[in-house]
């Protein structure tokens, strides 16, 4: 706030020690802005003739002035310093001439805005990997600019006024008694593809009403991902839902690891594992991390797309068709995921660290086809070139734009069944 002060009567220096000491009063008031307080600055260098002050007395009218000014040290000491090169005192700031270059334009925000619409808003290196790959894989034009985006100035244009403008956007496990089912230990997959982690989401309960199931079954290695949904995890509706799990994986099923819920861990599933030639594993006490695969994409991918509300079991042959049609082949060959990379901790000596780099960051398929001797793990009768052409079938955009539109009728059947 600027002060003018009516403090006439303060004419040497020893009135103002009695003024920085708070034994003389002083009338004063409020002034609009900062020419102000620079003209204040000036009668009162004036009226103390500052140049014929030694330097004693020229330090007790520095404090006097930043004390009254509001202004730091170093204002004020810039200040008479300008004073006594004779110079007037007024502000030296201009703005700019010229501002600066915006490279991105509201157009590229509305499409990144579209980008996040179409694909549930990914994290940034899997955004920036969508973007890169609307540029390069599939030409697109508009992503000429957007495609060589950062991860940090891509938070920047998801932070700015126009994106806003545009975008706004459960049941415990039940414990079970010891059995002998299965293996306790982490999947060991040494780099090869196969080795599946599962789990189950439960869509929900209304007035004592149970909501159906979805499984969610993810590669350690490729993070290929299938999802399925049934109308209970009894045996009669889950083995054979695994059993098409299974058989849209385009690798060999190695291993098969799963918490200790019930609804894996019995004799049918176990003994149908056993016939395939599946290891079964399943978690560890006190090892969260054992599942941890499958607990992530439950809530970054099954809740992000079916939400939490209930679903009554009845729908469940549609919702699972919706799965196989639109969304395992968005998430396998459209969404990108990111994958770690070990390095040295330069912190800690022989240990490893594990760290998450945007250049990592690719789909499913793309993963699997940077596998050394990716086309000997693939099942008989599949390609990698086949692969690829049902991925670019259609563009990432296009595929989450149908992804949208087929669950929106997906759920307006639901709705209107329930009404």
């Amino acid at each position: 706030m600027v002060i003018d002060m009516n403090e006439a009567q303060v004419s040497t220096v020893e009135k103002m020690r009695q003024v920085l000491a708070g034994t003389q009063a002083l009338e004063f008031r409020q002034a609009g802005d900062d020419a102000g307080r620079y003209a204040w600055i000036d009668a009162v260098l004036r009226r103390m003739d500052y140049r014929q002050l030694k330097r004693p007395e020229r330090g007790v009218a520095l404090a006097y002035l930043q004390r009254l000014s509001g202004y730091s040290r170093a204002q004020v000491t810039r200040l008479v310093s300008r004073w006594m090169a004779r110079k007037p005192l007024v502000k030296q700031y201009r703005a700019p001439e010229h501002a600066f270059a915006q490279r991105y334009t509201p157009l590229d925000v509305a499409l990144l805005a579209e980008v996040d619409r179409a694909m549930g808003t990914l994290s940034g290196p899997a955004t920036a990997c969508v973007l890169r790959r609307q540029r390069d894989v599939f030409g697109d034009a508009r992503f000429e600019r957007l495609g060589s985006l950062s991860v940090g100035h891509l938070y920047n244009l998801r932070n700015s006024a126009t994106y806003r403008d545009r975008r706004v956007v459960q049941t415990k496990t039940q414990p079970t008694k010891a059995v002998t089912i299965g293996t306790r230990r982490a999947p060991a997959p040494e780099g090869r593809p196969g080795f599946i982690r599962i789990d189950s989401v439960h869509q929900g309960d209304l007035d004592g009403a149970k909501g159906l199931y979805h499984i969610n079954a993810v590669d350690c290695v490729t993070q290929w991902e299938v999802t399925a949904t049934v109308q209970t995890i009894s045996d009669a509706h889950l083995l054979p839902v695994i059993e098409q799990m299974l058989d849209q994986f385009p690798f060999t099923i190695l291993g098969f690891h799963a918490d200790n819920g019930s609804e894996y861990i019995n004799h049918r599933v176990a003994g149908m594992l056993n016939k395939l030639c599946i290891e079964f594993t399943r978690s560890r006490p006190r090892h969260s991390n054992d599942n941890g695969l499958a607990e992530t994409k439950n809530g970054a991918v099954v809740r992000k797309i079916f939400g939490y509300g209930h679903i009554p079991q009845h729908h469940a042959a549609h919702f699972n068709t919706f799965c196989v049609e639109f969304l395992n082949p968005f998430l396998n060959f459209h969404r990108p995921c990111l994958f770690s990379t070990d390095v040295p901790d330069p912190k800690k000596p022989g240990r490893i660290k594990r760290t998450y780099r945007p250049k990592d960051a690719m789909t499913p398929l793309d993963k699997l086809a940077s596998l050394p001797d990716a086309a000997s793990f693939l099942r008989e009768g599949t390609t990698l070139e086949d692969l690829r052409q049902r991925a670019c079938a259609l563009t990432d955009l296009e595929a989450g734009a149908e992804l949208n539109e087929a669950r929106a009728a997906l759920f307006r059947r639901v709705i209107e069944r329930t009404a």
